[in-house]
């Protein structure tokens, strides 16, 4: 028996999510821990994937691949891969690629996929718990596929070294792309003017600021204080809509989904969509002027004040 993980590449080395999926992957117990990689790993990648355990990385190099992200040739590699390590279990990460590769995989393979899964209680049949409504509710889900696919939510385990490093042996797959997966694919991407959303997901501790920061002028608390913390910003989407702030610091749905050690929500009501990106977050505290609002009745810590009041005061407190 042995467990498949996708992983997806960010500067040189393994995105937080995928390290998090080799290591929600190791801990099912489901037997050697390979890996699949588009494209040539870079050393960074491979010496994440040898500190998580893995025996063996399973890797494409057709050409094809090398000008952009094509879900399904993606999934077709995938395929290959799995068959390359007789995987009983493939796992990807919940994010947009993770869920539509696996998803063509499914749909190629007539098997059945658990999405945005937060735990296992049972390999045999496969038996999850998942999230659904963006996250504000958990859904109970049986896989009976004999390959069993599942994509991990994120941040739903933290990345941990395995007791003993695997070979992370690199393993070329012998396979050609077939020109008609790859009629829908990336040919350009642009990098950001400003900004950094993996920033903010990547952060410890996040300062969030909502409708009730009054204007793009009134974040200079929620700026402060992250800077002072040495966090990051994030937003309610209202507040981008609106265009108060760029989109890359928006937390939710639609957004990024964070998973900080502290969130502190100011002037946000904590909408649904909003709950689902932070609901991961260790500890929260809500400073609104609504002791009602969603985020205050469901935050750990809350304070009841105007956050342009609460905020100075705090700054003036860490001074």
């Amino acid at each position: 028996m042995s467990v498949l993980v996708l992983i997806e590449v960010e500067g040189g080395s393994a995105s937080l999510v995928s390290r998090e999926a080799l290591t929600f992957a190791r801990d099912l117990g489901a037997g050697d821990l390979h890996a699949v990689v588009v494209g040539t790993p870079a050393p960074g990648v491979v010496a994440d994937c040898a500190e998580a355990g893995v025996v063996a990385i399973h890797t494409a190099q057709d050409p094809a691949l090398e000008r952009g992200y094509a879900a399904a040739a993606w999934a077709a590699v995938v395929e290959a891969a799995g068959r390359a390590a007789r995987a009983d279990l493939v796992v990807a990460p919940g994010t947009g690629r993770g869920n539509e590769v696996l998803a063509h995989v499914a749909a190629r393979r007539n098997l059945r996929m658990a999405a945005n899964v937060v735990s296992v209680e049972s390999l045999s049949p496969l038996v999850v718990q998942r999230q659904v409504v963006g996250g504000a509710a958990l859904e109970r889900a049986t896989v009976d596929s004999r390959v069993r696919l599942m994509t991990m939510a994120g941040h739903a385990v933290e990345p941990v070294a395995a007791p003993s490093p695997g070979a992370a042996t690199v393993t070329p797959l012998a396979i050609t792309v077939d020109p008609k997966d790859l009629r829908a694919q990336v040919v350009r991407t642009e990098a950001r003017e400003t900004g950094d959303a993996t920033g903010l997901t990547a952060a410890r501790v996040v300062v969030g600021g909502g409708r009730g920061a009054g204007g793009p002028e009134g974040f200079g608390g929620v700026e402060a204080l992250a800077n002072r913390l040495g966090g990051a910003v994030g937003v309610s989407r209202v507040v981008t809509s609106l265009g108060w702030r760029p989109h890359h610091e928006q937390v939710g749905q639609t957004g990024s989904r964070i998973a900080p050690d502290l969130y502190i929500a100011c002037g946000i009501s904590g909408a649904i969509q909003h709950w689902a990106g932070c609901a991961s977050s260790k500890t929260i505290i809500a400073v609104n002027t609504d002791p009602d609002a969603p985020m205050v009745t469901k935050a750990n810590y809350a304070v009841i004040g105007d956050m342009h009041e609460v905020l100075p005061a705090v700054l003036d407190e860490l001074a």
